[in-house]
C-alpha cells in the first residue's frame, strides 16, 4: 500500500512547486517565450520522466482543474477589457469566434483525414480541439508585449479569444455525443448551442450586474471580503450557466467585461486581485497539464504533429481570419496577416483534449499527443514572434519598455 505524504511534506512541495512554476515563466520570458513555455516546463520537469520523478495520470482530475482555472483566466481577462475600446470589434470578433472556429476546425479535419489517415471522428476531434485561440495566450503576449498596437488589433484578438472557447467546446461535445450508444442528429445540436450562447451571455450579464451592486451595497470598499464576494460571483456565475443549460465560460467571460463597464468602490482592488488568481490559475493549471504529459509519448506523434501545426498556423487560420474579416472593409490585408499569426493556442486545446480521453473514445491519447505538441510549437515560435511580425507588417510601432514591462 503506497504511503501518502504528510501534510507539511505536501505543502513544502506544493510552494516550492509554484515558487519554481514563476522563476521558470519569468526566465523564459526574458528570452523571448510566452511565460506558458517555462510553467509547462517545470511540470514536464517535476513529472514522471523528469528528475521530480512525480507520477501523475489523472486525467478527470486535470480536466477539472483546467476547466476551473480558465474560468477564472476568462473572468479576470473581462474585467480587464476596456469595453469603450473593443465594443466596434465586437460582431467581427464573434463572426471570428463561431464561424471562424468552425472553418478552422474544417480544415484542420481534412488534413488530417488525407494526410495522417486519421478516420473522420478522430480527425473532426482534433479540428475541433485545435480550432480555438487561447485567452490566457493571447492576454499575456499582448499586454506584455512592447508594441503599440493600434486599438482595433488587440481589441479584435482579446474579444475572439475570451469568447470563441465556447465554440470549440460545443463542437467537441457534439463530435462526442456521436460516439454515444443512442445516434443524435446534427440538426438537433443547433438549438442546443443556441440556448448555450443565450443563456451563457444572459447569465454573464445579470451576475455582470449583481457583483458590482452588491459590493456596492455591502460597502466592501477594501479588503479581502471584496475578494471572496469577486470568487463567488465567477464560481455562482459559471456554476448557474451550465445548470441552465448554457455555456459556462462565455458567462464569466461577460460577467467580467459587463461588471468592468461599472463604478464601485472596490473595483481596483478586485481588478488587481482577479488579475493576480489568473496569474495563479495559469501557473496551476500549466504546472498540472506539464505533470500530465510523458515526453516519450510526444517523439512518435512528431511528424504528425508538425502536419497538424503547419496546416493549423499557414493554412486553417489564415484562410478562416480572411474569411470571416473580409466582409470588413475596416481590415486590410496586413491586419488581417497580423491576426493570423497571433492566433496563439495554449491551455485550451489541451483541457479540451483530455474530453475524448475521459469519454473513452478510441484513439484520444494520440489525439492529445498531436495537440500537446501542437500547443508547445504554437508557444515556441508565434509567441516570441509576434512584434517581429507586427514590425514587417507595421502594425504596431515600439512602445516605452518601462510600460510594457508594466503591463507584463
Amino acid at each position: 500500500m503506497q504511503t501518502l505524504p504528510s501534510p507539511e511534506f505536501a505543502m513544502l512541495l506544493t510552494g516550492l512547486l509554484l515558487a519554481g512554476t514563476v522563476c521558470a515563466g519569468l526566465l523564459t520570458s526574458r528570452i523571448g517565450f510566452p511565460a506558458i513555455v517555462g510553467f509547462l516546463a517545470l511540470g514536464i520537469l517535476a513529472g514522471v520522466e523528469g528528475p521530480g520523478g512525480i507520477a501523475f495520470d489523472d486525467y478527470r482530475l486535470t480536466q477539472g482543474v483546467g476547466i476551473v482555472c480558465l474560468a477564472f483566466i476568462l473572468f479576470s481577462g473581462g474585467l480587464d477589457t476596456k469595453w469603450r475600446s473593443v465594443r466596434s470589434m465586437l460582431v467581427p470578433a464573434l463572426v471570428l469566434a463561431t464561424l471562424g472556429v468552425g472553418i478552422t476546425a474544417g480544415i484542420v479535419a481534412v488534413a488530417a483525414i488525407y494526410l495522417l489517415d486519421f478516420a473522420p471522428l478522430q480527425a473532426f476531434l482534433l479540428g475541433a480541439v485545435v480550432a480555438s485561440t487561447d485567452a490566457a495566450a493571447v492576454f499575456s503576449v499582448l499586454r506584455s508585449s512592447d508594441l503599440d498596437l493600434q486599438d482595433e488589433v488587440p481589441a479584435l484578438l482579446e474579444l475572439e479569444s475570451g469568447s470563441n472557447d465556447p465554440m470549440a467546446i460545443f463542437l467537441v461535445t457534439a463530435l462526442l455525443a456521436f460516439t454515444a450508444a443512442t445516434p443524435v442528429s446534427p440538426l438537433a445540436l443547433v438549438p442546443e448551442f443556441a440556448q448555450q450562447m443565450i443563456v451563457g451571455a444572459v447569465v454573464g450579464l445579470a451576475v455582470g450586474y449583481v457583483l458590482p451592486e452588491s459590493l456596492q451595497r455591502m460597502g466592501l470598499r477594501q479588503g479581502g471580503l471584496a475578494f471572496v464576494v469577486s470568487i463567488a460571483g465567477a464560481l455562482i456565475c459559471f456554476g448557474t450557466a451550465d445548470l441552465l443549460g448554457g455555456n459556462g465560460f462565455l458567462a464569466v467571460y461577460v460577467a467580467g467585461v459587463f461588471a468592468g463597464t461599472r463604478a464601485f468602490a472596490a473595483k481596483p482592488i478586485v481588478r488587481t486581485f482577479q488579475d493576480g488568481l489568473a496569474w495563479l490559475a495559469q501557473v496551476v493549471m500549466f504546472l498540472t497539464l506539464g505533470l500530465l504529459l510523458t515526453p516519450s509519448n510526444l517523439l512518435p506523434v512528431v511528424g504528425a504533429g508538425m502536419a497538424v501545426t503547419l496546416v493549423l498556423i499557414f493554412v486553417a487560420r489564415p484562410l478562416a481570419v480572411f474569411a470571416c474579416l473580409l466582409p470588413f472593409r475596416r481590415f486590410d490585408a496586413r491586419t488581417m496577416l497580423f491576426v493570423s499569426w497571433a492566433g496563439l493556442r495554449g491551455a485550451v486545446p489541451i483541457v479540451l483534449a483530455i474530453f475524448p480521453i475521459v469519454a473513452g473514445v478510441e484513439g484520444a491519447f494520440a489525439i492529445f499527443n498531436v495537440v500537446f505538441f501542437v500547443v508547445l510549437v504554437s508557444s515556441v515560435v508565434q509567441g516570441p514572434s509576434i512584434n517581429r511580425v507586427a514590425k514587417l507588417l507595421r502594425i504596431g510601432d515600439a512602445a516605452d519598455p518601462a510600460k510594457a514591462r508594466s503591463g507584463a
